[in-house]
Protein backbone atom coordinates (compact mmCIF):
# COMPACT_ATOMS: atom_id res chain seq x y z
CA UNK A 1 0.00 0.00 0.00
CA UNK A 2 1.46 3.24 -1.01
CA UNK A 3 1.08 5.55 1.97
CA UNK A 4 2.29 9.04 1.01
CA UNK A 5 -0.27 11.52 0.53
CA UNK A 6 1.39 13.00 -2.51
CA UNK A 7 2.70 10.43 -5.02
CA UNK A 8 6.23 11.28 -5.88
CA UNK A 9 7.27 12.19 -9.74
CA UNK A 10 10.22 9.50 -9.31
CA UNK A 11 7.51 6.54 -9.12
CA UNK A 12 5.48 8.08 -11.97
CA UNK A 13 7.84 8.52 -14.09
CA UNK A 14 9.08 4.76 -13.76
CA UNK A 15 5.82 4.10 -14.76
CA UNK A 16 4.95 6.17 -17.26
CA UNK A 17 8.15 7.38 -18.87
CA UNK A 18 8.05 4.70 -21.91
CA UNK A 19 4.75 5.51 -22.52
CA UNK A 20 5.29 9.25 -22.72
CA UNK A 21 8.05 8.78 -24.94
CA UNK A 22 6.25 7.20 -27.06
CA UNK A 23 3.79 10.04 -27.49
CA UNK A 24 6.02 12.76 -27.78
CA UNK A 25 8.02 10.51 -30.87
CA UNK A 26 4.29 9.90 -32.54
CA UNK A 27 3.50 13.66 -31.98
CA UNK A 28 6.59 14.93 -33.72
CA UNK A 29 6.18 12.71 -36.66
CA UNK A 30 2.65 13.52 -37.06
CA UNK A 31 2.96 17.04 -36.74
CA UNK A 32 6.33 16.82 -39.47
CA UNK A 33 3.70 14.89 -41.75
CA UNK A 34 1.01 17.31 -41.17
CA UNK A 35 3.43 20.32 -42.29
CA UNK A 36 5.32 18.44 -44.91
CA UNK A 37 1.51 17.25 -46.73
CA UNK A 38 0.14 20.95 -46.42
CA UNK A 39 2.98 22.25 -48.08
CA UNK A 40 1.76 19.86 -51.22
CA UNK A 41 -1.71 20.86 -50.85
CA UNK A 42 -2.75 17.49 -49.01
CA UNK A 43 -4.11 17.41 -44.89
CA UNK A 44 -4.27 14.46 -43.03
CA UNK A 45 -6.06 15.82 -39.98
CA UNK A 46 -8.90 14.45 -39.15
CA UNK A 47 -12.40 16.32 -37.53
CA UNK A 48 -11.94 17.23 -34.20
CA UNK A 49 -15.88 16.24 -33.60
CA UNK A 50 -15.94 12.42 -34.00
CA UNK A 51 -12.31 12.17 -31.98
CA UNK A 52 -13.94 13.93 -29.05
CA UNK A 53 -16.81 11.11 -28.87
CA UNK A 54 -14.37 8.49 -28.93
CA UNK A 55 -12.50 10.60 -26.04
CA UNK A 56 -15.58 10.68 -24.24
CA UNK A 57 -16.10 6.70 -24.64
CA UNK A 58 -12.66 6.00 -23.47
CA UNK A 59 -12.94 8.17 -20.70
CA UNK A 60 -16.30 6.59 -19.53
CA UNK A 61 -14.64 2.74 -19.88
CA UNK A 62 -11.56 3.56 -18.49
CA UNK A 63 -13.69 5.00 -15.29
CA UNK A 64 -16.10 1.72 -15.12
CA UNK A 65 -12.76 -0.43 -15.05
CA UNK A 66 -11.02 1.95 -12.49
CA UNK A 67 -14.39 1.50 -10.08
CA UNK A 68 -14.73 -1.89 -10.44
CA UNK A 69 -10.78 -2.03 -9.65
CA UNK A 70 -11.14 -0.02 -6.83
CA UNK A 71 -13.69 -2.16 -5.43
CA UNK A 72 -11.92 -5.85 -5.22
CA UNK A 73 -9.08 -3.86 -3.98
CA UNK A 74 -11.36 -2.62 -1.04
CA UNK A 75 -13.22 -5.77 -0.91
CA UNK A 76 -9.74 -7.32 -0.12
CA UNK A 77 -8.93 -4.91 2.62
CA UNK A 78 -12.47 -4.90 4.66
CA UNK A 79 -12.00 -9.00 4.15
CA UNK A 80 -8.36 -8.36 6.08
CA UNK A 81 -10.03 -5.92 8.55
CA UNK A 82 -11.84 -9.16 9.24
CA UNK A 83 -8.82 -11.43 9.75
CA UNK A 84 -7.70 -8.71 12.12
CA UNK A 85 -11.49 -8.71 14.62
CA UNK A 86 -11.54 -12.36 14.76
CA UNK A 87 -7.81 -12.48 15.26
CA UNK A 88 -8.21 -10.39 18.69
CA UNK A 89 -11.62 -12.77 19.18
CA UNK A 90 -9.84 -15.90 19.16
CA UNK A 91 -6.98 -14.64 21.08
CA UNK A 92 -9.78 -13.15 23.71
CA UNK A 93 -11.30 -16.13 23.83
CA UNK A 94 -8.08 -18.59 24.22
CA UNK A 95 -7.20 -16.63 27.06
CA UNK A 96 -10.59 -16.18 28.60
CA UNK A 97 -12.05 -19.66 28.07
CA UNK A 98 -10.09 -22.47 28.93
CA UNK A 99 -10.14 -23.33 32.72
CA UNK A 100 -10.26 -26.09 35.32
CA UNK A 101 -13.71 -25.23 36.05
CA UNK A 102 -14.96 -28.03 34.36
CA UNK A 103 -11.59 -30.72 34.16
CA UNK A 104 -11.95 -33.91 35.70
CA UNK A 105 -8.54 -33.76 36.23
CA UNK A 106 -7.50 -30.35 36.83
CA UNK A 107 -3.80 -29.01 35.39
CA UNK A 108 -1.16 -26.63 36.53
CA UNK A 109 -1.22 -23.04 35.74
CA UNK A 110 1.96 -23.49 33.41
CA UNK A 111 0.37 -26.32 31.49
CA UNK A 112 -3.00 -24.46 30.73
CA UNK A 113 -0.25 -20.96 29.74
CA UNK A 114 1.18 -23.86 27.12
CA UNK A 115 -2.40 -24.34 25.95
CA UNK A 116 -3.37 -21.34 25.66
CA UNK A 117 -0.04 -20.12 23.92
CA UNK A 118 0.09 -22.99 21.64
CA UNK A 119 -3.39 -22.16 20.20
CA UNK A 120 -2.32 -18.66 20.00
CA UNK A 121 0.82 -19.42 18.15
CA UNK A 122 -1.08 -21.53 15.74
CA UNK A 123 -3.19 -18.66 15.00
CA UNK A 124 -0.57 -16.64 13.98
CA UNK A 125 1.15 -19.45 11.59
CA UNK A 126 -2.28 -18.94 10.18
CA UNK A 127 -1.51 -15.20 9.24
CA UNK A 128 1.57 -15.74 7.99
CA UNK A 129 0.43 -19.34 5.69
CA UNK A 130 -2.42 -17.04 4.46
CA UNK A 131 -0.73 -14.27 3.68
CA UNK A 132 2.40 -16.09 1.59
CA UNK A 133 0.04 -17.94 -0.20
CA UNK A 134 -2.09 -14.99 -1.23
CA UNK A 135 1.56 -13.17 -2.40
CA UNK A 136 2.34 -15.80 -4.94
CA UNK A 137 2.37 -14.64 -8.13
CA UNK A 138 -0.28 -15.91 -10.94
CA UNK A 139 -0.13 -15.89 -14.75
CA UNK A 140 -2.93 -13.03 -14.71
CA UNK A 141 -0.98 -10.46 -12.23
CA UNK A 142 0.52 -7.40 -12.71
CA UNK A 143 3.86 -7.50 -13.81
CA UNK A 144 6.18 -4.92 -11.01
CA UNK A 145 8.97 -3.35 -12.33
CA UNK A 146 11.53 -1.02 -11.68
CA UNK A 147 11.40 0.71 -7.57
CA UNK A 148 8.65 -1.23 -6.67
CA UNK A 149 10.18 -4.67 -7.36
CA UNK A 150 12.92 -3.89 -4.21
CA UNK A 151 10.14 -4.14 -1.66
CA UNK A 152 8.52 -7.50 -2.74
CA UNK A 153 8.20 -9.87 -0.03
CA UNK A 154 9.46 -13.25 -0.07
CA UNK A 155 7.01 -15.67 -0.78
CA UNK A 156 8.58 -19.38 -1.38
CA UNK A 157 8.08 -21.97 0.86
CA UNK A 158 11.26 -22.45 2.40
CA UNK A 159 10.90 -18.96 3.61
CA UNK A 160 7.54 -19.82 4.69
CA UNK A 161 8.42 -22.59 6.76
CA UNK A 162 11.32 -21.43 8.38
CA UNK A 163 8.98 -18.27 9.92
CA UNK A 164 6.15 -21.09 11.03
CA UNK A 165 8.97 -22.83 12.48
CA UNK A 166 8.48 -20.91 16.18
CA UNK A 167 4.80 -20.99 15.71
CA UNK A 168 4.13 -24.69 15.29
CA UNK A 169 4.48 -27.93 17.11
CA UNK A 170 7.26 -30.24 15.33
CA UNK A 171 3.97 -32.61 14.34
CA UNK A 172 1.76 -30.20 12.96
CA UNK A 173 5.12 -28.39 10.63
CA UNK A 174 5.60 -31.74 9.41
CA UNK A 175 1.81 -32.36 8.57
CA UNK A 176 0.84 -29.10 7.20
CA UNK A 177 4.05 -29.27 5.17
CA UNK A 178 2.61 -31.86 3.20
CA UNK A 179 -0.41 -30.21 2.18
CA UNK A 180 -0.56 -27.68 -0.90
CA UNK A 181 -2.69 -25.70 1.44
CA UNK A 182 -1.42 -24.75 4.12
CA UNK A 183 -3.44 -22.17 5.75
CA UNK A 184 -6.05 -24.81 5.62
CA UNK A 185 -4.56 -27.21 7.45
CA UNK A 186 -3.27 -25.19 10.13
CA UNK A 187 -6.70 -24.07 10.90
CA UNK A 188 -7.73 -28.24 10.98
CA UNK A 189 -4.92 -28.62 12.70
CA UNK A 190 -6.74 -25.93 15.25
CA UNK A 191 -10.11 -27.75 15.08
CA UNK A 192 -8.21 -30.62 16.20
CA UNK A 193 -6.58 -29.41 19.18
CA UNK A 194 -9.72 -27.21 20.49
CA UNK A 195 -11.70 -30.84 20.33
CA UNK A 196 -9.07 -32.30 22.27
CA UNK A 197 -9.09 -29.72 24.67
CA UNK A 198 -12.57 -30.09 25.05
CA UNK A 199 -13.12 -33.73 24.98
CA UNK A 200 -10.01 -35.00 26.78
CA UNK A 201 -9.14 -32.11 29.10
CA UNK A 202 -12.24 -31.26 29.87
CA UNK A 203 -11.28 -27.28 29.76
CA UNK A 204 -14.19 -25.90 28.21
CA UNK A 205 -17.28 -26.49 28.52
CA UNK A 206 -19.79 -27.25 25.24
CA UNK A 207 -21.20 -23.89 24.50
CA UNK A 208 -17.49 -22.22 24.66
CA UNK A 209 -16.26 -25.09 22.37
CA UNK A 210 -19.18 -24.61 20.05
CA UNK A 211 -18.19 -20.38 20.32
CA UNK A 212 -14.40 -21.10 19.27
CA UNK A 213 -15.53 -23.74 16.57
CA UNK A 214 -17.93 -20.39 15.12
CA UNK A 215 -15.09 -18.33 14.91
CA UNK A 216 -12.79 -21.54 12.91
CA UNK A 217 -15.48 -21.58 10.66
CA UNK A 218 -15.26 -17.90 10.30
CA UNK A 219 -11.61 -17.47 9.79
CA UNK A 220 -12.38 -20.76 6.88
CA UNK A 221 -14.63 -18.07 5.39
CA UNK A 222 -12.19 -15.25 5.42
CA UNK A 223 -9.93 -17.41 3.80
CA UNK A 224 -12.19 -18.36 1.08
CA UNK A 225 -13.04 -15.04 0.00
CA UNK A 226 -9.33 -13.92 -0.03
CA UNK A 227 -8.53 -17.24 -2.24
CA UNK A 228 -11.94 -16.04 -4.62
CA UNK A 229 -10.19 -12.61 -5.35
CA UNK A 230 -7.22 -13.74 -5.51
CA UNK A 231 -7.98 -16.81 -7.98
CA UNK A 232 -10.38 -14.84 -10.21
CA UNK A 233 -8.64 -12.57 -12.25
CA UNK A 234 -10.14 -8.99 -13.31
CA UNK A 235 -12.66 -9.57 -16.34
CA UNK A 236 -10.30 -9.71 -19.15
CA UNK A 237 -12.72 -8.23 -21.62
CA UNK A 238 -12.93 -5.38 -19.35
CA UNK A 239 -9.35 -4.65 -18.75
CA UNK A 240 -7.94 -5.23 -22.36
CA UNK A 241 -10.28 -3.70 -24.70
CA UNK A 242 -9.66 -0.19 -21.82
CA UNK A 243 -5.90 -0.59 -22.68
CA UNK A 244 -6.93 -0.88 -26.34
CA UNK A 245 -8.93 1.89 -26.54
CA UNK A 246 -6.76 4.01 -24.61
CA UNK A 247 -4.11 3.90 -27.31
CA UNK A 248 -6.58 3.64 -30.30
CA UNK A 249 -7.54 7.48 -28.64
CA UNK A 250 -3.38 8.17 -28.12
CA UNK A 251 -3.02 7.61 -31.59
CA UNK A 252 -5.44 9.23 -33.27
CA UNK A 253 -5.32 12.27 -31.13
CA UNK A 254 -2.03 14.25 -32.34
CA UNK A 255 -4.38 13.92 -35.88
CA UNK A 256 -7.41 15.52 -34.40
CA UNK A 257 -4.89 18.29 -32.77
CA UNK A 258 -2.69 19.28 -35.53
CA UNK A 259 -6.31 19.97 -38.04
CA UNK A 260 -7.32 22.85 -35.35
CA UNK A 261 -3.79 24.29 -34.91
CA UNK A 262 -2.71 24.14 -38.76
CA UNK A 263 -4.60 27.01 -39.54
CA UNK A 264 -2.97 29.61 -37.03
CA UNK A 265 0.21 29.46 -38.72
CA UNK A 266 3.57 27.11 -39.40
CA UNK A 267 4.52 27.74 -36.37
CA UNK A 268 1.58 27.24 -34.02
CA UNK A 269 0.50 23.73 -35.27
CA UNK A 270 4.08 22.26 -33.06
CA UNK A 271 1.90 23.45 -30.32
CA UNK A 272 0.26 20.07 -30.84
CA UNK A 273 3.28 17.82 -29.44
CA UNK A 274 2.98 19.47 -25.77
CA UNK A 275 -1.13 19.31 -26.10
CA UNK A 276 -1.33 16.13 -27.18
CA UNK A 277 1.42 14.01 -25.16
CA UNK A 278 -0.39 15.89 -21.83
CA UNK A 279 -3.80 14.71 -22.89
CA UNK A 280 -2.26 11.28 -23.58
CA UNK A 281 -0.41 11.02 -20.70
CA UNK A 282 -4.00 11.33 -18.92
CA UNK A 283 -5.55 9.03 -20.60
CA UNK A 284 -2.60 6.77 -19.80
CA UNK A 285 -1.72 7.79 -16.20
CA UNK A 286 -5.90 6.90 -15.40
CA UNK A 287 -5.55 3.26 -17.19
CA UNK A 288 -2.52 2.61 -15.44
CA UNK A 289 -3.99 3.04 -12.24
CA UNK A 290 -6.53 0.41 -12.91
CA UNK A 291 -4.53 -1.69 -13.87
CA UNK A 292 -2.17 -2.00 -10.86
CA UNK A 293 -5.13 -1.73 -8.36
CA UNK A 294 -7.37 -4.73 -9.77
CA UNK A 295 -5.24 -7.89 -7.91
CA UNK A 296 -5.12 -6.99 -4.60
CA UNK A 297 -2.98 -9.89 -3.36
CA UNK A 298 -0.35 -9.73 -5.92
CA UNK A 299 2.67 -8.46 -4.39
CA UNK A 300 2.72 -5.33 -5.65
CA UNK A 301 3.08 -1.65 -4.35
CA UNK A 302 -0.77 -0.92 -4.33
CA UNK A 303 -1.87 -4.13 -2.58
CA UNK A 304 -3.52 -4.70 1.09
CA UNK A 305 -0.54 -4.43 3.22
CA UNK A 306 -0.92 -7.85 4.58
CA UNK A 307 2.64 -8.32 6.32
CA UNK A 308 1.85 -5.35 8.55
CA UNK A 309 -1.64 -6.43 9.57
CA UNK A 310 -0.08 -9.60 10.41
CA UNK A 311 2.25 -7.81 12.62
CA UNK A 312 -0.56 -5.56 14.10
CA UNK A 313 -2.38 -9.66 15.11
CA UNK A 314 0.71 -10.38 16.11
CA UNK A 315 1.35 -7.86 18.23
CA UNK A 316 -1.69 -8.00 20.11
CA UNK A 317 -2.00 -11.46 20.51
CA UNK A 318 1.18 -11.40 22.05
CA UNK A 319 0.18 -8.94 24.36
CA UNK A 320 -2.50 -11.16 25.46
CA UNK A 321 -0.13 -13.86 26.41
CA UNK A 322 1.60 -11.30 28.83
CA UNK A 323 5.00 -11.60 26.31
CA UNK A 324 7.49 -9.03 27.30
CA UNK A 325 9.51 -9.93 23.69
CA UNK A 326 6.91 -7.49 21.25
CA UNK A 327 7.92 -6.70 17.74
CA UNK A 328 7.53 -3.57 16.63
CA UNK A 329 4.79 -2.68 14.21
CA UNK A 330 5.97 -2.74 10.61
CA UNK A 331 7.00 0.67 8.94
CA UNK A 332 6.44 2.12 5.13
CA UNK A 333 9.71 1.75 3.92
CA UNK A 334 10.27 4.07 0.61
CA UNK A 335 6.45 5.28 1.18
CA UNK A 336 5.21 1.52 0.60
CA UNK A 337 3.68 -0.56 3.37
CA UNK A 338 3.77 -4.08 2.55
Amino acid sequence: MYTRRNIRWNVVLRFAYKAVLVFTAWSVVVTLAFTWCKERGFDISIPVAPLGTIGVAVAFYVGFKNNQSYDRNWEARKIWGGIVNVSRTWGNCVMSYPSNHHAEEKIDEEALEGIQRTLIYRHLAWTDALRFQLRRSTAFGYAPSGVIRRYMQATDEAALQEQMCDLLPAGDLEMICAQKNWATHVLRAQSMHLSRVYEQDRLIDDFRHIAMMNLIEEMYTLQGKCERIKNTPFPRQYAYFSNVFVWIFCFLLPLGIVGQLGDRGDHSVWIAVPLSVLISWVFFIMETVGDTSEDPFENFANDVPMTALCRTIEIDLRQMLNESDIPEPIQAENDILM
